[in-house]
């Protein structure tokens, strides 16, 4: 982050100082007092199960100059706000905004923004591999790693900017109408990209309308002038090319032939990786560039993250062929989405547990059925789809039925919560032990030790708050298959 003084961050954050106003922040921001350093602002936030208050004197002590803080703390220097998260966002907007200004001399960074109800993560992981030869190297980009896309996470990865950014790629969550827009303020997007619109949150949404109309809060944030890249395969998504504002250019991505960015010929080998012919039509031109792309990523859907991390890229001056053999390049990056480990007792893990809704349930096992393909056994480990209100027991029942219908052969369903996936598999075939329910984490690793056996492929597939991230590192760990049979 760029330095700041005490009475800087007072300014920003509209609070109220009690420390030397000279005292001057040279560190990270940090909302964990572990990760406390010389020079580091510490943002004491309030939670459900412990107080960031409690651990200032900690963070102080390891180093850090400065505390955000919603009351006085004796003898620490603290900065004084109503709501610390909100002032958060405050100062990670003021310190984008001195760096785009330009007034330090620095380079202006170009900010990227992704959201959407699946691909996010991915996206900017592709973005990040995309970008970081044009920006002259690491240090000049800032991709955060995992999901930093909240009101916490996203302020967070902003104030890592300095004035050698020269990208800001960021992703942008929701589970609430205005999230977007919130997240926009803080940092408007020279580049705005909506992926996809879905049912995840939907509980919390209400509609699928609802989700949409947030989806869309991107469209209307980005900076005067700025690009707009969305999917031509989504109706809803591209229908909000109308909330642009004027001057705003929106380029659209696709296997559609109306796309300025399209995927053509797409195959999928029997790895479940996907190549396609990159075709492009830029703006006012007739002539089209193609390239071929052969991607590393694990799944058929990645195509359409693939499509538009390129019409990102190729807005921001990278070409067509370069563009084409980075994303060939390309490899995951964030755990548990579609992680393949191949075990050296034969057995191929799939761990994509990070998140879940029906339409990533739906591709995930499309994927374990075409990687596994006729001479494989295939394992799909599935716990619950957190979020989706009064739709959760058809979403789920729904999920059990395609199982069936891809003839996964065996069909693992973990927790309470995600019963209903069992349901629907036993109703839609005559299933006898092909689904099994188990009512833990523990209950589901010890049967797939002692009944994974070389050549099965297993995919393992929740929402995170299901917990099937500990499965699936589990399952990902390399063992031999004489361990496998202790």
């Amino acid at each position: 982050m760029i330095e700041l003084t005490a009475a800087q961050v007072a300014a920003a954050t509209g609070g109220r100082l009690h420390a030397d106003p000279d005292v001057t922040v040279t560190g990270a921001v940090i909302v964990d007092s572990r990760d406390a350093g010389p020079g580091a602002l510490f943002v004491a936030l309030p939670g459900e199960r412990v107080d960031g208050h409690d651990f200032a004197a900690t963070a102080v002590a390891a180093g850090a100059a400065l505390v955000l803080a919603s009351r006085e703390l004796d003898g620490l220097p603290t900065v004084v706000v109503d709501d610390p998260q909100a002032a958060l966002g405050e100062l990670a907007r003021y310190v984008l905004a001195t760096v785009r200004s330009g007034s330090d001399g620095g380079v202006v960074p170009q900010v990227v923004a992704v959201t959407g109800s699946v691909g996010k993560t991915t996206t900017k992981d592709l973005l990040g591999q995309l970008l970081t030869p044009a920006a002259g190297g690491e240090d000049a980009i800032i991709v955060p790693k995992g999901s930093f896309n909240n009101e916490i996470g996203l302020p967070l990865t902003v104030l890592r900017v300095t004035a050698a950014t020269r990208y800001l790629v960021l992703e942008m969550g929701a589970d609430r109408v205005g999230n977007i827009a919130y997240l926009t303020r803080i940092a408007p997007p020279d580049v705005g990209v909506v992926l996809a619109v879905g049912v995840a949150h939907v509980g919390h949404f209400g509609s699928v309308e609802a989700i949409a109309q947030t989806k869309g809060e991107m469209v209307e944030g980005v900076v005067e002038g700025g690009s707009v890249v969305l999917n031509a395969d989504d109706l809803r998504v591209v229908a909000m090319a109308n909330r642009a504002a004027p001057g705003t250019t929106v380029q659209t991505f696709g296997t559609i032939p109306s796309a300025d960015v399209r995927a053509e010929d797409v195959t999928v080998d029997p790895m479940g990786r996907a190549s396609f012919t990159l075709r492009v039509t830029r703006a006012g031109e007739t002539d089209e560039q193609r390239a071929d792309v052969a991607l590393q990523l694990v799944g058929a859907h990645h195509v359409s993250n693939a499509l538009a991390a390129a019409t990102v890229a190729l807005r921001l001056g990278v070409t067509v062929p370069d563009v084409a053999k980075r994303l060939s390049e390309a490899t995951a990056l964030s755990p548990h989405r579609m992680a393949v480990t191949e075990r050296p007792d034969g057995v191929t893990v799939i761990d994509d547990a990070y998140n879940a809704n029906p339409d990533s349930m739906k591709a995930a096992l499309r994927t374990l059925a075409v990687v596994s393909g006729r001479t494989r056994r295939s394992v799909a480990v599935l716990g619950e789809m957190l979020e989706l209100g009064d739709g959760a027991r058809a979403a789920h029942d729904e999920i059990g039925r395609l199982v069936v219908r891809l003839n996964i052969k065996q069909l693992i369903v973990v927790g309470e919560g995600a019963y209903h996936i069992h349901e629907g598999a036993m109703q839609e075939g005559s299933w006898g032990s092909e689904s099994i329910f188990v009512p833990d984490i523990a209950a589901a690793r010890s049967m797939l030790d002692e009944s994974l056996e070389p050549g099965d492929v297993v995919l393992v597939k929740s929402s995170l708050g299901a917990g099937l991230t500990e499965l699936g590192d589990h399952l990902s760990i390399a063992r031999t298959t004489e361990d496998n049979n202790k």
